[in-house]
């Protein structure tokens, strides 16, 4: 598991409890306050702990490698899973964005994309906590790793086109990420914001110039279904000041415009506002 905050820490912890062998890749600051426990406090897989091995560089065979780093430091992160060490182990990425996988796709030998929907943080050193009544992962391929998911309680399926299951996410995800940041409200308070709404359609607007299948009306009743106190990593990463997601989360919707003559101007206006806030 490359990296430990709220979705590595998360998953780390329940495949460890399940009986999984993990082993947490961290940087040499994380590995020298991690005590070697995972603390896990979650609406979804209840409260508990779980012993996990942790290392600074991989130094061993194993069969996948999840990525669940920030997109903003993914290229740090990488450097303590060397290609050659990696070899042909399965490297799933659970990032926001669209853009990492083709990266991976030219470091590491064989990458199934996938998505996770979470509230996860992780309060330092070593305790996760998950909010959000749902923890689902879908993956592009790679059916054990999904079993060994579902074994340890999380909700996982395997689709076979992995375009629509990407944007699919990025189009949920992006409206919500930049209006919460933007207007430093929850998704409760942000959902009839008519700035929210457009976001959404020039999301589903790319995505269909993109070639993805997205059953949008079923997007947008998860969208009203959420916690109304939901709030996004991006926004909880700005109040904190860290660097936001901007470019992993609004780049290809921005650039995907730009590219099939697609006007995107809520997705512009809110993304400025989330760099100014941002500084």
């Amino acid at each position: 598991m490359l990296g430990a905050g709220g979705i590595g820490g998360l998953l780390a912890a329940a495949l460890a409890r399940s009986g999984a062998p993990v082993v947490l890749l961290l940087r040499d600051e994380t590995l020298a306050a991690y005590p070697g426990r995972l603390v896990v406090r979650s609406a979804v897989l209840g409260d508990f702990e779980a012993d996990v091995a942790a290392t600074s560089v991989l130094d061993a065979d194993v069969d996948v490698v999840w990525v669940a780093v920030k997109a903003t430091g993914l290229e740090a992160a990488l450097a303590l899973a060397p290609p050659a060490r990696v070899g042909d182990a399965t490297v799933i990425p659970l990032l926001n964005g669209i853009d990492h996988v083709d990266r991976l796709r030219a470091r590491y030998r064989t990458v199934v994309a996938g998505a996770i929907r979470v509230e996860s943080e992780r309060v330092p050193p070593a305790t996760i906590v998950q909010r959000s009544p749902f923890v689902a992962v879908e993956l592009a391929g790679a059916p054990g790793a999904a079993a060994d998911l579902r074994d340890a309680g999380i909700a996982c399926s395997v689709r076979d086109d992995e375009r629509s299951l990407m944007w699919e996410k990025l189009a949920f995800l992006a409206p919500a990420a930049l209006a919460t940041t933007a207007l430093g409200a929850s998704l409760g308070a942000v959902r009839e914001d008519p700035r929210f709404a457009a976001a959404r359609e020039e999301a589903f607007a790319v995505a269909r110039a993109e070639g993805a299948t997205i059953d949008e009306l079923a997007l947008a009743s998860l969208h009203d279904r959420a916690p109304e106190g939901m709030r996004s990593s991006m926004q909880k990463d700005v109040e904190a000041g860290r660097e936001p997601e901007l470019d992993a989360i609004a780049g290809p919707i921005l650039r995907g415009g730009r590219r099939h003559g697609i006007p995107v101007p809520a997705t512009e206006e809110l993304a400025a506002v989330v760099r100014a806030r941002a500084g």
